[in-house]
């Protein structure tokens, strides 16, 4: 027997963007992950010009890229025998939301506290 849930707040429904999210924040603690990934700020780029860039070896940029790709913060086009990578804008609108979520949250315990007062008074 399978069992349904609703669609709400429980936390299987946001199962998805938080591991978005989680993945996301991994990816980029690595400094030099991080250096890579606003490397493609300005264009998509193949790895060879990103290694021309960084401290690191072609096949550590690779790797790092890989990572970068799993978080769902890049995406990997071929053309030709060069594979070109470009930030996702879909994955900094998942981080974003995640972290958007913060300044609501505040915004709404900062409502309900003045509410609270307002109450008392």
């Amino acid at each position: 027997m399978r069992f349904e849930c609703p669609l709400d707040n429980s936390v299987s429904h946001r199962l998805p963007l938080v591991m978005t999210y989680i993945a996301a924040i991994e990816a980029l603690a690595d400094p030099t992950r991080r250096h890579i990934f606003e490397s493609l700020r300005s264009r998509p780029k193949n790895v060879g010009e990103l290694a021309a860039s960084q401290t690191v070896s072609r096949p550590a940029v690779s790797q790092h890229l890989k990572v970068l790709q799993q978080a769902r913060l890049v995406t990997v086009e071929p053309h030709g025998t060069k594979r070109v990578y470009a930030i996702r804008s879909e994955g900094l609108e998942e981080l974003r939301s995640y972290l958007d979520s913060f300044g609501t949250d505040i915004l709404a315990a900062f409502a309900a506290e003045i509410t609270l007062r307002q109450t008392n008074n």
